[in-house]
């Protein structure tokens, strides 16, 4: 089934590139442009409704896929539990990646199309069951990402000023949930962040960039202030594994290397090398990369202008947070266990801990070591993985054996917080597969609904739905409330001033 993708979507995957974890291309050819696939053996006056749960990429390109297959037959609702659509778009992606932000204008041209209807501020298990949105539609499709976070179940994780990297990136991004996180940098020297992927690398250079840059960002008006009083002159980054094993991108690490006015440092042995490790990058050019990039950086010269200070830190596991003192719950320092690499017998690396200490300064803790999907009420869901059950993106009863009716899944829900682009495309395309041939054989949910009988429903229930014209009087508030202050936008951060302006109120 994978191997269906045209050439476009191809060229699509190898322009993608990641970041927050999650991947965007630049101009992507083959989105909402070409001419529909009808699905053969369809009557030609049926039209057939599918409702999406969640508005980030992965639903949206689901979205544009059931459009080209079932041409005019087909009517798509994309449904959010928040009044703003796009998803980690809007509350992922770092401010000052702004070019990255661009596939939002894909996103609303498809939008705009009479066979998509957006409904925001409508959340799904609570404002409405699961089991009653399938009764409106011939499929479902959730797309609803991860809004949760791995846990280091350590002591001390539960200290003030211990937070997950998804909490912080969502509170410097304005999203609503997290507006009001109690940050206060003005008196926080250092900040450790556990993990080796690209949400570490963002959270350190928003925390190590010249505030008067991200000043030019839709960086959140909060998290703006609180950076322009920030004391913050150091963060270390901590991984359990080598260089070798990081799974940062060459283009994220690169920036962050070269970020004015900051020192990298990284110990000269970080750097050794084992066997392992240059057979991991004989097979893996990527991972080849990134070790020159560390490498490069580590040889620098120290610079005696540097204001700030990135520290890298390899082969350490957290074991404990520690508070200032007996009387202050903050964290205060972060204990480490020293690792080693051992080969396993497929050839892969473990981190095995030495038995040796060390301990670093720490006013503020950012975890940075996954996010995690959460299951909705009737939803055969796997805990361990944190993914929704599923079959080539048919969600499975919770025998584990047979496929629900209409129900399917895509992006993180279905493989868990991984990938680029690509990875979203090829969810999608295998999802969408699965979609059409269920419809050649009539095994959809049979569904007399409409939109507009859907949200008669969500109304008796009180809910106040935020359609696309509404997102689109809020999004022009927010430019125009932007542009005093020389940024693209001013967001929104507080939900009920968001849906009295959805609402022309």
């Amino acid at each position: 089934m994978l191997a269906r993708l045209s050439q476009n979507c191809l060229h699509a995957l190898t322009g993608g590139y990641q970041t927050t974890s999650l991947a965007f291309s630049k101009g992507v050819q083959h989105f909402h442009g070409t001419s529909p696939q009808l699905c053969p053996g369809l009557s030609q006056s049926k039209t057939l409704r599918f409702g999406i749960v969640g508005s980030g990429p992965a639903g949206f390109y689901t979205a544009n896929l059931l459009l080209k297959k079932f041409g005019e037959q087909v009517h798509v609702d994309i449904i959010d539990r928040l009044p703003t659509p796009f998803g980690l778009v809007r509350s992922g992606v770092a401010p000052d990646h702004q070019d990255t932000k661009n596939v939002i204008n894909q996103f609303t041209r498809l939008s705009q199309d009479a066979r998509v209807s957006f409904l925001g501020n409508v959340t799904v298990g609570a404002d409405i069951s699961l089991a009653s949105l399938r009764q409106h539609y011939n499929g479902v499709v959730l797309a609803y990402g991860a809004e949760s976070d791995r846990k280091l179940s350590i002591p001390g994780e539960g200290l003030q000023n211990s937070f997950s990297a998804r909490e912080f990136v969502w509170w410097y991004n304005g999203h609503t949930d997290y507006a009001k996180l109690p940050i206060d940098l003005s008196k926080c020297q250092e900040v450790t962040i556990f993990g080796l992927g690209n949400v570490a690398l963002d959270c350190a250079r928003v925390l190590l960039r010249d505030e008067a840059v991200l000043g030019r960002t839709d960086i959140a008006r909060h998290a703006q202030n609180a950076l322009r009083r920030s004391a913050v002159k150091r963060v270390d980054i901590i991984g359990r594994r080598g260089p070798v094993q990081a799974a940062f991108t060459a283009k994220e690490l690169r920036e962050i290397t070269k970020l004015p006015g900051v020192q990298v440092h990284i110990p000269q042995e970080a750097m050794q090398l084992t066997e392992a490790d240059r057979a991991e990058m004989k097979a893996s050019r990527i991972k080849k990369r990134v070790y020159d990039i560390l490498k490069t950086a580590c040889e620098a010269p120290a610079s005696g202008v540097a204001q700030r200070h990135l520290h890298m830190h390899f082969l350490r596991t957290p074991l404990e947070l520690l508070p200032r003192s007996p009387e202050c719950p903050s964290v205060g320092s972060v204990r480490l266990e020293v690792n080693q690499l051992q080969q396993r017998q497929d050839g892969s690396q473990a981190a095995v801990g030495t038995g040796a200490h060390e301990t670093l300064p720490a006013g503020m803790v950012l975890s940075s070591i996954g996010y995690r999907t959460e299951a909705i009420e009737g939803l055969a869901f796997d805990s361990r993985r944190g993914v929704v059950m599923h079959r080539e993106g048919r969600v499975l009863q919770e025998n584990g054996e047979d496929a629900e009716t209409g129900l399917y899944v895509v992006g993180w829900a279905k493989r868990g917080p991984t990938g680029i682009i690509g990875t979203n495309l090829v969810d999608a395309e295998e999802t969408t597969e699965c979609i059409v041939d269920d419809a050649r054989q009539g095994r959809l949910t049979a569904t007399q609904s409409t939109t507009e009988a859907f949200r008669q429903e969500l109304a008796r229930h009180g809910t106040q739905v935020v359609d696309f014209q509404g997102w689109q009087s809020i999004d022009a508030a927010e430019v125009a409330a932007g542009q005093g202050a020389s940024k693209p936008r001013e967001k929104f951060v507080d939900t009920q001033d968001m849906i009295r302006l959805g609402a022309g109120m």
